[in-house]
């Protein structure tokens, strides 16, 4: 059985001083994919912008280019869609995924051979560093010949028991090597920690920005990142494609998560960003909320909305 939802995102800008020029992209249309259906979305902009583009970005995702000429000391963007999240077509079996070295072997460059098309999330990026103190964490789940995602699970396992969930603790440039030592971090801060060391290995795992349940069902536990936007990763299995864990949580996703958009990490996924003229100092605001819909509801918020 599907779950429904409505999502809204508000980000709210306030400037010290007048800024006379806004240009910014933003990543906050969910993704349409075979397990997740966007009837309806809608991007709203104060002040309205001059020019608003919407294209699809290299990595597939919805992208929001937009300019702002008129001066203002505020700017709200406010993304609200209608998202039906389907259950997966078949059980994720671990143990019968292959061997993790067999899997390492089919990403490595050779020369006159034509790369796989998932080895681009097999190297560094921006935010994903590779070296041998993360390798040498992540071989305590790598033993020898061990399905690639019961290995890649444990490590989701330990990244959750092993460390702490602290919003103080980082910012979004606080390097990988640091959220190791130190063993604190935000939902992006252990995305990027297990993303870093399934690379590490050689594997391919991608960045993924999304949503929550922000009201679980009852007698199911709260997860942790509702009420903001979330992140997660995804590891790439021949046998399974890919398939999603977050180590926040401890979880397969899959009802209560909302897939936003992916790439090889934050950087490429932020839900706004951009560069501005004058402003100076700027407080910034985010709300996020993810409401489950009945049946009733679902075909009255369908009936409500145009097609975006």
């Amino acid at each position: 059985m599907s779950a429904t939802y409505r999502v809204e995102h508000e980000t709210r800008y306030l400037y010290a001083s007048s800024v006379s020029t806004s240009q910014q992209v933003a990543y906050l249309r969910p993704r349409e994919l075979a397990q997740q259906r966007v009837p309806w979305c809608r991007l709203t902009i104060d002040p309205r912008p001059s020019r608003s583009t919407p294209r699809v970005d290299y990595f597939g995702n919805a992208v929001d280019q937009f300019t702002v000429l008129k001066p203002h000391t505020e700017l709200s963007v406010w993304g609200r869609s209608l998202v039906e999240v389907l259950p997966r077509e078949s059980r994720v079996e671990p143990e019968l995924s292959p061997p993790w070295e067999r899997v390492r072997e089919t990403l490595r460059y050779r020369q006159g051979a034509p790369n796989s098309a998932v080895a681009e999330y097999a190297y560094p990026s921006p935010y994903v560093t590779l070296d041998s103190e993360i390798a040498e964490f992540a071989r305590a789940s790598f033993a020898s010949g061990r399905p690639l995602l019961a290995a890649a699970i444990d490590l989701m396992h330990r990244i959750h028991r092993g460390f702490r969930f602290d919003p103080s603790a980082t910012t979004i440039t606080t390097p990988v090597r640091r959220v190791l030592v130190e063993g604190r971090g935000v939902c992006q801060d252990f995305a990027h920690l297990q993303i870093s060391c399934l690379r590490a290995l050689g594997m391919a795992a991608r960045y993924v920005s999304g949503y929550l349940l922000t009201d679980p069902p009852p007698g199911q536990p709260r997860l942790v990142g509702a009420d903001a936007s979330h992140a997660w990763l995804s590891v790439h299995c021949p046998r399974h494609g890919w398939v999603d864990l977050d180590p926040t949580n401890d979880v397969l996703p899959e009802l209560r998560h909302v897939t936003l958009a992916w790439g090889r990490d934050y950087g490429d996924v932020s839900p706004l960003r951009g560069v501005i003229l004058g402003g100076a100092q700027h407080t910034l605001g985010v709300a996020v909320s993810v409401v489950p819909l009945d049946p009733a509801e679902w075909q009255l918020a369908l009936a409500s909305t145009a097609a975006c």
